[in-house]
């Protein structure tokens, strides 16, 4: 048998907001701020990237690491390369830093404030070609952010000066304020550049402003004319200041919002069918578009936060608001984030806007969907129509963004490393390019009330055209939900279309889960599982594996259910159930059912990892006629990680004749990952003849942390959980996203390989052919009736990648 692994897929994969000759970002690279301390980052130091600036020419990045209280350097001078270029102590926070236009030195804000009311802080200039610290400057308070103008002559430092979030309720007024530096840098020597502050609080009390004596200014930009706007974010209040007299041109709040169809309850289910009233902006970040208009992410921090952005006049007349469409916008390619819900839901946190070509784009961040929002603006001199252009996948945290539009470039930083949770902080680094968007690799349809049908944690596959099903459906798979969510669901995605098309609700109407652990049945009789494994059934129902919750005998993980075995209808509705053997479950563990595939009278059932003693994990095979268990078990890798963890099953799917293929994967990510493998294994036809309790073994497995890469370009993904074969040959597998739960969140299903079959087990047409297989006609129950198999065999069907592909492939390489 011969597995063919497929390393350039990217232009397979389409994005939903794709136009014929348009141009499109895609992510090409990513740098990882821990290698600026080992190439390898096999370090636990947590190291972050969060504002990012450029140099002049665009080859230079740089960007804060307030968890180690440096700054960063990166040549970007060939993208498919990035290299560190070493770091600054600057002792303290940095909060902000911003490269003079000349090019010459990288300017930094750093809080080095002991405590909340003795708020203190120092502006570094370094220099770019030696990094030496060259000037110092006492600031008087605590910074946050910096602008430069694009004449080079004026620079302004916000002075945020803090609250104490832990004081009282965390409100203010908490003196002592903030203000405005304008740094007057028209010498050529930093030594030589004078400072004036800037007082806010007059201006605040006559636009009526909230508690005027405590300004919390957050972030500046300056536009052409040197006139800078400034968010006062938990004010809810922006000032505009004309940096060449250092005054205040006028203040105005930043007013409010009416968002409805939003989600405002953290349940773990995503409902958009709430509404909020008068929900203060409480702008952080802010962009000029032009010299007349600016725009603003409106995050939220003490009260508020809008869940999207607004673009204002210089009078403070609001002429756009995005209201509710970031949030539908983040659901439909699976990235909202659920336990936000009740918070500020997906967080605008940065934006920035620039030219590229002959479009004038508005990036939007979102913190907490780890998403960032490219939006087109008709026309900047009146920009009242913002239409979406696509959607950028980031690491978990983006929080600083630099527009680079003489290469076509845009860097993205993000701020969250955790090792433990498999999540390492980096710049991504994305090119405008002809052709489509490879993100997203999957959105929704809408419901009935106009909302993007929301999904995430997305665990095992089912294709609709697996090897041995009669009545076959093309350019279909089924997938299912995990635990994170309550009222389990399972969904239907076309893949011609890269479409979740469809959610059908698990019910116990008939008590058939409940009879069996009644816990886990919701009072609606809605169920909430841990559904890991799918399988299509020929006769249209659904073989499901939920994962038991617990380890027999840990104090630490006690025992909160058992893995379950559930057949359903092509509706949803559960009728029957089925467990493990008693003496099996008596020593579970908490690594259990994590795939199923159909087979003939037989289910095969993979476990994530060995139980008990047992130096393997088992696969199960269960007699549907007579109810029992068989059990072989499974040779895993061995651990080849530089940081340890462990390696197991993700899912397993049919491959015709006693065939199976299984998904074997390590608990790592980023440059920790190593296993992430498609492996074959074989039965035998005959299930029957299984000796219990044998070995067995594995062969031709494929390692695809490759593949990815060149789909994505951007970092491993720990959890490669599920997995399904067509009848064609093509394996498809995707990502478990957690549901952004300590995970960027970004969904990735592809074909990563292809496989010429095997003789199958007997109801597939023979030599190689295929009929036509069927689709599952819209609003009809999915994969419904089938008919009885009539019985023949097959040869190999090998899959032919397109010329198009081949003759990329043949470039590439």
């Amino acid at each position: 048998m011969k597995l063919l692994p497929v390393l350039l897929l990217t232009i397979l994969f389409y994005g939903a907001f794709a136009q014929e000759d348009a141009m499109y970002f895609n992510r090409v690279n990513v740098f990882y701020p821990c290698s600026q301390d080992g190439a390898e980052c096999n370090s636990d130091n947590e190291t972050v990237a969060e504002i990012i600036d450029a140099s002049p020419d665009g080859m230079t990045l740089v960007y804060t690491d307030g968890t180690q209280g440096r700054i960063g350097f990166i040549d970007i001078s060939d993208l498919t390369n990035p290299l560190p270029m070493g770091t600054v102590d600057v002792g303290g926070e940095p909060t902000s830093v911003a490269v003079t236009k000349d090019g010459l030195y990288a300017v930094v804000a750093v809080n080095t404030s002991p405590d909340f009311v003795n708020p203190s802080g120092v502006m570094h200039a370094i220099r770019m070609d030696t990094m030496e610290v060259l000037v110092t400057t006492e600031l008087g308070g605590q910074p946050d952010s910096i602008a430069i103008s694009a004449d080079n002559a004026y620079m302004a430092i916000v002075i945020e000066n803090e609250r104490d979030e832990d004081l009282g309720e965390g409100g203010i007024p908490q003196l002592p304020g903030g203000y405005i530096i304008v740094v007057d840098k028209t010498a050529e020597d930093p030594s030589e550049w004078t400072m004036q502050n800037v007082n806010l609080t007059e201006a605040l009390t006559a636009a009526g402003i909230d508690f005027p004596e405590d300004p919390e200014p957050e972030y500046i930009a300056i536009n052409a004319d040197n006139v800078a706007v400034v968010t006062i974010q938990e004010n809810n209040g922006i000032a505009l200041i004309d940096l060449a007299t250092a005054t205040v041109l006028g203040a105005f709040p930043a007013g409010a919002v009416d968002l409805e169809m939003i989600d405002i309850v953290e349940d773990n289910v995503i409902d958009m069918t709430a509404s909020l009233s008068q929900i203060p902006r409480e702008p952080d970040t802010v962009t000029w578009i032009g010299t007349d208009f600016f725009a603003t992410a409106n995050e939220g921090d003490l009260n508020g936060g809008s869940r999207g952005f607004t673009i204002f006049n210089r009078d403070g007349t609001v002429v756009f608001d995005i209201g509710n469409s970031m949030e539908h916008a983040i659901a439909r390619v699976g990235q909202y984030p659920e336990g936000r819900s009740e918070a500020k839901g997906n967080e605008p946190e940065g934006l920035a806007y620039g030219v590229f070509g002959n479009e004038n784009l508005l990036f939007v961040m979102s913190e907490r969907a780890s998403v960032v929002l490219v939006y087109s603006i008709a026309d900047p001199s009146n920009p009242t129509e913002v239409t979406l252009k696509q959607i950028l996948p980031s690491e978990a945290g983006p929080e600083g963004i630099v527009l680079i539009p003489s290469r076509n470039l845009v860097a993205i930083a993000t701020e969250t490393d955790e090792r433990g949770n498999t999540i390492r902080a980096t710049v991504g680094l994305y090119e405008m390019q002809a052709g489509e968007p490879i993100f997203p690799h999957l959105t929704s349809a809408d419901r009935e009330d106009g909302t993007p049908i929301p999904f995430g944690a997305l665990s095992g596959l089912a294709c609709g055209d697996a090897p041995g099903l009669s009545n076959p459906l093309a350019n279909t798979i089924f997938t299912i939900e995990d635990s994170f969510y309550n009222q389990s669901r399972m969904f239907e995605i076309d893949t011609s279309t890269k479409t979740l098309t469809r959610e059908i609700r698990l019910m116990d109407s008939n008590g058939a889960l409940a009879a069996v652990s009644a816990s886990q049945v919701n009072d609606d009789m809605t169920v909430s599982l841990d559904n890991e494994g799918i399988a299509l059934a020929d006769d249209g129902t659904f073989w499901i594996v939920s994962e038991g919750a617990g380890t027999v005998g840990d104090p630490e993980e006690p025992l909160e259910s058992a893995n379950l075995l559930l057949h359903v209808t092509a509706g949803g509705e559960i009728v029957h159930v089925y467990t493990l053997p008693e003496d099996l479950n008596a020593i579970q563990v908490r690594f259990g059912f994590e795939g199923v595939a159909a087979y003939g009278d037989y289910l095969v059932v993979a476990f994530q990892r060995a139980w008990g003693d047992e130096a393997n994990p088992r696969i199960g095979i269960f007699n549907k006629a007579t109810e029992e268990w068989k059990f072989l078990f499974y040779p895993l890798d061995e651990v080849k990680s530089q940081n340890g963890g462990w390696v197991g099953l993700s899912d397993i799917a049919p491959m015709g004749s006693g065939m199976f293929m299984v998904l074997e994967r390590d608990n790592q990510g980023s440059k920790d990952a190593v296993i992430k493998q498609y492996c074959t294994i074989d039965l035998g036809e005959d299930l029957s003849a299984v000796t219990d309790g044998a070995d067995i073994a594995k062969s031709d497995c494929v390692d695809i942390i490759p593949t990815f890469f060149e789909m994505t370009k951007g970092s491993t993904r720990e959890k490669f959980e599920g997995l399904c074969v067509t009848a064609q040959g093509d394996i498809w597998v995707n990502n478990d996203n957690d549901g952004l739960n300590d995970n960027s969140g970004e969904n990735v299903l592809a074909i990563v390989g292809t496989i010429s079959l095997p003789g199958d087990d007997g109801s597939a047409p023979v030599d190689g052919a295929t009929e036509s297989p069927a689709t599952s006609p819209a609003g009809a129950p999915v994969g419904g009736p089938v008919g009885t198999p009539t019985g023949s065999s097959a040869a190999s069907a090998i899959f032919s990648l397109p010329a198009a592909l081949l003759a990329v492939a043949a470039i590439a390489f």
